[in-house]
């Protein structure tokens, strides 16, 4: 082989090739090894030594890349399960629960300044088997945490006893020593620049706790300090209110521009109990202060205008509302007023104002005052729209109860809602798997069929232990199978759906339903989990299914295995055909003649194929009692088989 040839075969190409289809990193020693056998030069063997060496370190970085990836998708499914939970104590066992899991450590805990005592206390433990580590309170300044909550900077320590760069106590070593803790890191749970406590991994044994990994503890400390700020929302909601109330008394007795804010105190106060909108509080804003306002979502999306003023720059309005929440007030940028429109620590958006002339102090009280009824306005509206989903959900429930009480109330009631009744409607139930898991994940897939069903003037609700959907239509199938493909996407598992229906009036949805849940069941027994079909699909034997107790699936499989067993593993070995014999035999009303025919074979064929069915079954198999058993067995086979 010549020179040129071995060069080509032994290329520095050959590592990208192994960097796209993701080789381990001993495969990048084979170019070399190859171009030593085949004697290349040694400035060719150097180049591609240091083509290999840019090739693992390419690799090395995509490794990295990959494992952020992860942990990002991770953060993000805490932040999705957070934002289902409501209890302070649920949020904060979450958040330290995922963090123990995400970085793989032993123990995972989280202590909270106490200021009236002046000392710190552990809230929240996972993996802690030691009562004393559970119970510490430290002084400020002490230990590890001590540290962390004086610079404000993460702090990781391979061996906590024998690190000497903070203090000692002997409550906190006696405690650290019980639980077996070695390596630590700890970072700040910050709100502003106000540190609040302290969020900790540790594990038993020395590890090293890198980079990556501090910055991912520091998003959920960041998260843990969301939900700690954001449960003093009701109490912060309430006193607003409170303070707009006594607005007219505190602004009347001041100068002209202050009676001018009282006026307008007035009239968005009483925007807030006759139900009126952003649209309305933008309005008022205007006609008080004069020029354009705009405003805005959490996402910069527009919620109102009122004039000609454009949208403003993304980056120049996220720095605005950035400067504007942590100032606790409206700012100024250029012309344009800002004004965070914030609920505790959640952002909810912005008015942007572009007014006549200068304000006062007591017109930027105005618009501040305007933004903070705007954030009322959006939590009403997120909380009118979770009491339609359960006002929806009740109907439901009620509609498919027994006995029913009242039709034409509920006829009245479903008007209300833009449901027609006495339209063709079918009921989808989904199985207990997709809502059998935790809280939140039950309040989500509830969450996602409520929503689902109301875009499309339906209803959802939970019902012994199922999510029933009432969607409007006629085709059952379609809608069960559309159901468990979307449901099965959000919920990251197979779901299956049993459907019913069309029907129409509300006398007829609790049969509905009861054939929904039989169909599921069936499902079930067909060994079809994560699919979605209705009865009308699965005929006579899916309710005959549907009624079937205990283990579904093994009833239906001892069945087939004493009924047709050995004809169907007689086919598996030899390759024949008697079960669609059988089919055809029992098709044609037990004519040998039209079975050949249909099956394109001689009568004699066909004859001498049933009689090593009764070899095989017994000759009692064509009697009339086993002979029903057989044909359901036939019919219960071809629904399990693909394509049957």
């Amino acid at each position: 082989m010549s020179p040129r040839t071995m060069s080509v075969m032994s290329s520095p190409l050959e590592f990208l090739e192994l960097l796209a289809r993701e080789a381990a990193a001993v495969e990048f020693e084979g170019p070399l090894v190859a171009a030593r056998s085949a004697g290349l030069p040694a400035d060719q063997i150097a180049e591609l030594e240091q083509a290999k060496t840019v090739a693992l370190r390419v690799r090395a970085l995509l490794e990295r890349r990959r494992r952020r990836e992860s942990e990002l998708l991770s953060l993000y499914d805490t932040v999705s399960d957070l934002a289902g939970l409501r209890d302070l104590d649920d949020v904060l066992r979450a958040i330290v629960h995922r963090a123990r899991h995400l970085l793989g450590a032993d123990v995972a805990y989280m202590t909270l300044n106490d200021a009236e005592r002046g000392d710190t206390y552990m809230r929240v433990t996972d993996g802690s088997v030691s009562a004393r580590f559970q119970q510490l309170r430290l002084p400020m300044g002490a230990g590890l945490g001590g540290l962390v909550a004086q610079s404000g900077a993460p702090y990781v320590t391979a061996n906590y006893p024998q690190d000497e760069r903070f203090h000692h106590t002997r409550e906190i070593d006696a405690g650290v020593g019980e639980e077996g803790l070695v390596a630590i890191l700890g970072v700040p749970l910050r709100l502003g620049s106000t540190s609040i406590g302290v969020l900790y991994a540790a594990n038993r044994s020395a590890r090293p706790f890198v980079r990556e990994e501090v910055a991912l503890l520091l998003s959920l400390a960041a998260h843990a300090a969301v939900a700690i700020d954001t449960a003093r929302l009701l109490a912060e909601t309430r006193a607003a209110l409170a303070e707009l109330s006594s607005a007219n008394t505190t602004i009347r007795a001041h100068s002209s521009s202050v009676e001018r804010a009282a006026a307008a105190h007035d009239r968005m106060t009483a925007l807030v109990l006759r139900g009126g909108g952003v649209e309305d509080v933008a309005a008022a804003v205007t006609e008080v202060l004069g020029g354009t306002l705009l405003a805005l979502d959490a996402e910069g999306r527009l919620l109102a205008r009122v004039g000609a003023l454009d949208e403003p720059d993304r980056a120049d309005l996220v720095e605005a509302v950035a400067a504007s929440r942590t100032e606790g007030r409206s700012v100024r940028r250029g012309e344009v007023w800002y004004a965070a429109v914030v609920a505790g620590a959640e952002n909810l958006g912005a008015l942007v104002l572009h007014p006549e002339g200068e304000l006062a102090d007591a017109d930027q009280r105005i618009l501040e005052r305007a933004a903070l009824v705007t954030a009322l306005l959006l939590l009403f509206r997120r909380t009118v729209a979770e009491a339609e989903g359960r006002v929806r959900g009740e109907l439901l429930d009620d509609l498919i109860a027994r006995p029913l009480r009242d039709t034409d109330a509920l006829r009245s009631r479903a008007r209300r809602l833009g449901v027609d009744l006495d339209a063709p409607h079918v009921l989808v139930a989904v199985d207990d798997d997709a809502i059998a898991a935790t809280g939140s994940a039950r309040q989500r897939v509830l969450s996602w069929a409520t929503t689902y069903a109301s875009t499309r003037g339906g209803l959802a609700a939970a019902r012994d232990g199922r999510v029933v959907l009432m969607l409007p239509g006629q085709d059952a199938g379609g809608s069960a199978r559309a159901v468990s493909r979307d449901l099965s996407r959000i919920t990251g598992r197979p779901v299956t759906a049993g459907a019913s229906g069309p029907v129409a009036g509300p006398t007829s949805l609790a049969a509905a339903f009861r054939e929904a849940d039989r169909c599921l069941a069936a499902l079930g027994a067909l060994g079809r989990a994560g699919q979605g079909a209705s009865t009308a699909e699965l005929g006579f034997v899916g309710l005959l299914l549907g009624t079937v107790s205990g283990d579904g699936d093994a009833d239906v499989s001892q069945f087939l295995a004493t009924t047709i067993g050995p004809v169907v593993d007689y086919d598996a070995r030899r390759g024949t055909a008697l079960v669609r014999t059988l089919e055809a035999y029992f098709g044609v009303g037990g004519s040998l003649a039209r079975a050949a025919e249909l099956l394109h074979v001689h009568v004699n064929t066909v004859t001498q194929r049933l009689e090593r069915v009764g070899q095989l079954l017994g000759a009692d198999w064509q009697k009339p009692e086993q002979a029903l058993q057989v044909q359901l067995a036939l019919r219960l086979h071809r629904l399990r088989t693909p394509g049957g």
